[in-house]
């Protein structure tokens, strides 16, 4: 793994994140129906349409996306600029995932932890989390990017 990561951002961008995108992509794979039911708490399942299906298809399609894409800048790149920007790109994408959460909700249900559902924490909780540490990673306050191992220039192949 080329990741540049100290040790806590390591384990969060790198193992927790894909993990949880998987799963948010296998979910609603599996049903679509209750991925869609799930997405307001304290709510009666009502109908789903094939509208509301091929969205949720596509959202888990866009989280398998996520964690493709997660794993294939983190695991290869050892430019600190690259990972950089594209931790600033996620937190930026964590605001509006949370604000889109949020706008639906409305401020009873969101400010209801205690009758929020899994999906409630997944998409908030889960989210505020990463934003958080990619916060407090883009501080520097998780530790210093590592520096990658240089080549050695001039040895002869054997």
């Amino acid at each position: 793994m080329a990741s540049i990561f100290a040790p806590i951002p390591k384990f969060v961008f790198t193992v927790f994140e894909p993990i949880s995108l998987i799963a948010g992509a296998v979910a609603p794979f599996i049903s679509p129906s209750w991925f869609i039911a799930e997405q307001i708490p304290m709510t009666k399942a009502s109908n789903v349409t094939d509208n509301s299906r091929m969205v949720a298809l596509q959202l888990g399609n866009v989280y398998a996306l996520l964690a493709m894409v997660g794993i294939a800048v983190l695991y290869t790149t050892t430019e600190a600029k690259v990972v950089r920007n594209y931790v600033i790109a996620l937190w930026i994408a964590d605001i509006g995932h949370v604000a889109a959460t949020y706008y639906v909700l409305g401020y009873e249900t969101f400010m209801d932890i205690a009758n929020w559902n899994a999906m409630t924490w997944g998409n908030v909780g889960a989210t505020a989390f990463l934003f958080l540490t990619r916060t407090l990673y883009l501080m520097g306050v998780l530790g210093a990017d590592r520096k990658p191992a240089l080549p050695q220039i001039g040895k002869k192949a054997q």
